[in-house]
């Protein structure tokens, strides 16, 4: 009987558990984005959702639910990766605060993923239906186009903290007086000159959009215009679809960047991409790691950084700095290295999560990536940053102010300055301790970031959209938000006033000579 009563609540359970179809595009040929991309596919396999994924980076854990859309070709053509070039950087010759050249390199990279022979092939099916659109935001809005093209809602997802640019697709700028821009240096509160640095960085910003609008148009055209006409659809202006999300989803979280007035729309997911269970060390790392009496510093320039851009007396300096330590050096490289020394382990791949999550390790040495600076919180390690491009300025800013990091600028004095940095962090406990502080803030949530993720899916979903939560901001034009209507009104109306003024004045002046004249002429 028993049994019976199991079965009829299993049966009454799934019948209650809605599959949804749901549409992940991270196509930029970045690894460390497809981190993202697969921590939403997995995180929403696991809900009992159907997913398609578009990526330049196969998902490596097949899955009945599961549908990859692959263009892994792009990864040949992706310049960006190119610049990435640390003997350029540290001659000053590439420059990463060129806005115009990153929305331009960017909107190139999204058209070519899109017009991609699979990608055009799977959009012209008509047999292709979605219930929802995950589209990644990074420096171009081409991604809103499935939505139009699958009529279904769409949920924004940045890699980023908020900033002015994205919080601008769901609501409104934020106030640069003390809202930094993602590629500032600085954190409020800020002075009298950095407020108007702000504002002129987010002013700039702004002309950059304007610039790149008609071209990011035209690729949207490009893009989706063959599968627009062949399903029968008009494809509207990008400029009004990018506002049309029901949502933005972001790799954010207050313990790792500053407090901020956020709309109801946006979600902070930070660390959604770590798994709950830590996958085990390869047997020859746990042996190092388990081994290493002194703690184990792990250092790691990320994935886009090709190590061979490294100069020579760079690499030599680093190791002769490194020898000179106690500790183990676990140094994620994917070159060739020479007169390597006993205490200095390279490996061209590192599992990352897992070596942060061992006991042994004592400092993190990173480039301040949002997904490294999010798993340092995660796993209590505090780090020492070199910061190369994008947000990461502003990451390791923020960590120092928070007081778990130490900075060393790129240079080719850097080996005897991180040398020094190291022995700071690992004779100095309180970044140990203000690390495990905000690992705690970082952990204590009403529910675990991947849970959130899936609940704020299916909500928009179950919602038709989620029309309750977008912003009226969206909707009340600059010069009404700014009140110049009204301000226009008041001059307008002193105006008025200082005439009719004038014009009495006149009167009265005149009148009051007639009336001296009369006098005049009777005397």
């Amino acid at each position: 009987m028993n049994k019976w009563i199991l079965i009829i609540l299993s049966l009454a359970f799934l019948s209650n558990v809605c599959a949804y179809k749901i549409l992940v595009a991270f196509a930029y040929p970045g690894k460390s984005h497809s981190i993202l991309g697969e921590g939403y596919v997995r995180h929403l396999l696991e809900a009992g959702h159907e997913v398609t994924y578009i990526t330049a980076h196969p998902y490596k854990k097949p899955h009945p639910n599961l549908r990859q859309i692959l263009i892994t070709s792009v990864i040949d053509k992706f310049e960006f990766a190119q610049s990435l070039d640390v003997t350029k950087m540290l001659a000053k010759e590439v420059d990463f605060k060129d806005m115009f050249g990153i929305y331009e390199v960017m909107v190139t990279i999204a058209n070519r993923s899109l017009t991609h022979e699979n990608v055009q092939k799977f959009m012209m099916d008509p047999n292709e239906k979605f219930d929802l659109v995950i589209a990644e935001w990074l420096y171009h809005h081409l991604y809103a186009g499935f939505a139009t093209i699958f009529n279904c809602p769409y949920i924004w997802s940045s890699s980023l903290e908020p900033h002015p640019v994205v919080l601008d697709l769901i609501d409104e700028v934020g106030n640069p007086a003390y809202f930094p821009d993602h590629m500032s240096p600085i954190s409020p509160p800020f002075s009298f000159t950095e407020r108007v640095s702000e504002l002129w960085n987010l002013i700039y910003l702004y002309r950059v959009l304007w610039f790149v609008r008609d071209t990011e148009e035209q690729a949207f055209r490009d893009s989706f215009g063959v599968a627009a006409a062949k399903r029968g659809i008009t494809l509207p202006n990008l400029y009004d679809l990018k506002y049309n999300s029901s949502m933005m989803l972001a790799n954010s979280h207050y313990s790792l960047g500053d407090p901020q007035r956020l709309p109801t729309n946006y979600v902070g997911i930070g660390g959604y991409h770590i798994q709950d269970e830590i996958p085990p060390l390869p047997k020859d790392l746990q042996k190092l790691m388990d081994s290493a009496t002194d703690g184990v510093i792990y250092f790691s320039l990320g994935s886009m950084v090709r190590s061979e851009t490294i100069p020579v007396e760079l690499k030599t300096e680093l190791l002769k700095a490194f020898s000179k330590l106690k500790q183990t050096i676990i140094w994620k490289f994917d070159g060739e290295l020479e007169n390597v020394p006993k205490n200095v382990h390279i490996v061209k791949w590192a599992p990352q999560p897992s070596i942060l999550a061992h006991p042994n390790a004592k400092i993190f040495v990173t480039h301040g990536g949002l997904l490294s600076t999010t798993e340092t919180i995660h796993y209590g390690v505090p780090i020492i940053g070199i910061p190369l491009f994008s947000d990461q300025f502003l990451n390791i800013k923020r960590a120092v102010r928070k007081g778990f990091a130490l900075e060393v600028p790129l240079a080719y004095d850097t080996p005897a300055k991180l040398e020094i940095a190291i022995k700071e962090i690992l004779s100095n406990p309180k970044y140990r301790e203000k690390v495990k502080e905000l690992s705690f803030i970082y952990h204590h949530r009403e529910t675990k970031p991947g849970k959130t993720l899936v609940h704020w899916v299916e909500h928009v979903i179950q919602t038709k959209g989620a029309p309750h939560l977008q912003s009226p901001a969206l909707h009340v034009p600059l010069y009404q938000k700014l009140y110049l209507d009204l301000l226009a009104l008041i001059i307008l109306g002193l105006m008025i006033v200082k005439r009719v003024l004038k014009a009495l004045c006149c009167s009265k002046s005149q009148n009051k000579k007639k009336g001296e004249d009369k006098k005049k002429k009777r005397s």
